[in-house]
């Protein structure tokens, strides 16, 4: 165990002490104000203050993790040995910055509580990120602080032994729209035709009519495929469908349909399914909660899994709504435009609530790649990228989440490419 003295024991402390320390590192933690108990510990051990108490392992603090609520914080980056930090401190510390505050700043998010612009959906954009601005979104900078702090335990621990942690690799496939043409609907299928005429788009006019006389697979009807791929491959692969009411936002099929159903539970057989919620469940308690209950009532279990992928994360709300219905796991963790990692690690973490200053029990599982950012990508830069963003990941054995569409693997779509893709992210040859 690592013992940690602090004059001052706070929620944020313990919250980001121990995700350094246990989730990344593997090592327990515990906390004392006592300077006799400090003294008295025989194992590995760290003072975190404002001055060290003798030779010790030694990290001096800015305010931030002794403070409550936000404010206007100025993150000035600077160099150590290579990877970017911030929040330095004076040369009595065995690392020149405080390294639990700047992995405390990233992880609760706190400067998307602070103002900022947002997109036209009202997301908070990469762009208005610190990671962005000064060009670290693409390193899991916390991880490797965290790495970088081991050795430094390593060195005055030497007879402790560290727990190796593997690399792991994640596929996220979100289900938006479960088909293309099929079980629309009357109404829809003329509409869509017509559309398709006016834009002139007799492939698309032919594909609905071969799909609605059965002469023709549904485009979006890849989940055999990608079942075979799961089982052969032996992947970790997580199903995320939509259930929710028909709108201007959401367009997916009805989830009463026994098809839907079907594909549904069949998909459920081979992998883990979750929810996606829908545009009006983001805003709203009672419709994400109806939306759970429906898929719940379709597999026959406990949803504990989803992601907010396309609308508007709205910290805290959307996460302490998740939390009061039990949600375990959350996917949403990353930017649609943009590669790399929006909270600065690569291995799941807990929400922490600003607001109440309190971690709460959902783990979120940061994603690093995405195929609509790739989309934005020069064709020949996609590869580097995405091996970029993987030897990023193995050399402090974290977590490579990915995040799929079912229509990225349709034939509309670069599905040669994007298997391509998955295959990479995966190790398969």
């Amino acid at each position: 165990m690592l013992l940690v003295y602090t004059q001052k024991i706070t929620p944020r402390i313990t919250y980001v002490f121990k995700h350094v320390c246990t989730q990344i590192l593997g090592v327990q933690v515990g906390f004392t104000s006592k300077i006799e108990e400090f003294v008295a510990h025989e194992g590995m051990k760290l003072s975190y203050g404002k001055q060290n108490l003798a030779n010790e392992v030694f990290i001096q603090n800015v305010d931030l993790l002794l403070e409550q609520g936000m404010s206007d914080l100025e993150v000035k980056v600077q160099d150590w040995d290579g990877i970017p930090c911030f929040f330095s401190v004076g040369e009595t510390s065995s690392v020149p910055f405080d390294i639990f505050a700047a992995s405390f700043y990233l992880l609760s998010r706190y400067e998307e509580y602070l103002p900022h612009v947002k997109d036209k959906a009202g997301r908070f954009q990469a762009s208005e990120s610190v990671a962005f601005q000064e060009d670290f979104l693409d390193k899991p900078v916390i991880d490797i602080w965290a790495h970088k702090f081991r050795s430094l335990l390593k060195d005055r621990f030497p007879s402790y032994d560290f727990p190796e942690k593997q690399f792991k690799a994640e596929n996220i496939i979100t289900v938006t729209e479960a088909y293309c043409y099929k079980k629309k609907g009357i109404v829809r299928v003329v509409l869509g035709w017509l559309v398709d005429l006016l834009q002139l788009k007799p492939k698309y006019v032919l594909h609905r009519l071969q799909v609605m006389l059965k002469f023709k697979k549904d485009p979006y009807d890849i989940y055999s495929r990608l079942i075979r791929f799961l089982k052969k491959h032996k992947v970790s692969m997580t199903f995320l469908f939509q259930v929710s009411d028909f709108s201007t936002y959401d367009r997916n099929i009805n989830h009463n349909r026994l098809e839907f159903q079907s594909l549904i539970k069949s998909v459920a057989d081979y992998a883990e399914v979750g929810l996606q919620p829908g545009y009006y469940a983001n805003q709203k308690f009672k419709v994400l909660k109806e939306e759970k209950k429906r898929l719940e009532d379709i597999v026959k279990r406990p949803v504990v899994s989803a992601i907010n992928n396309h609308y508007n994360l709205l910290l805290p709300d959307t996460y302490n709504h998740m939390v009061e219905l039990d949600f375990k796991n959350d996917y949403s963790m990353g930017y649609t435009e943009a590669l790399g990692f929006r909270a600065g690690t690569c291995t799941p973490f807990l929400f922490y609530d600003l607001n109440f200053e309190v971690t709460t029990p959902l783990l979120l599982h940061p994603y690093a790649v995405n195929i609509e950012a790739l989309n934005k990508i020069k064709e020949s830069e996609i590869e580097y990228k995405v091996l970029e963003i993987k030897r990023q990941i193995k050399l402090v054995n974290g977590h490579l989440i990915s995040i799929f569409a079912n229509t990225d693997f349709a034939e509309y779509a670069n599905s040669k490419r994007n298997y391509r893709i998955l295959k990479l992210v995966n190790e398969i040859q």
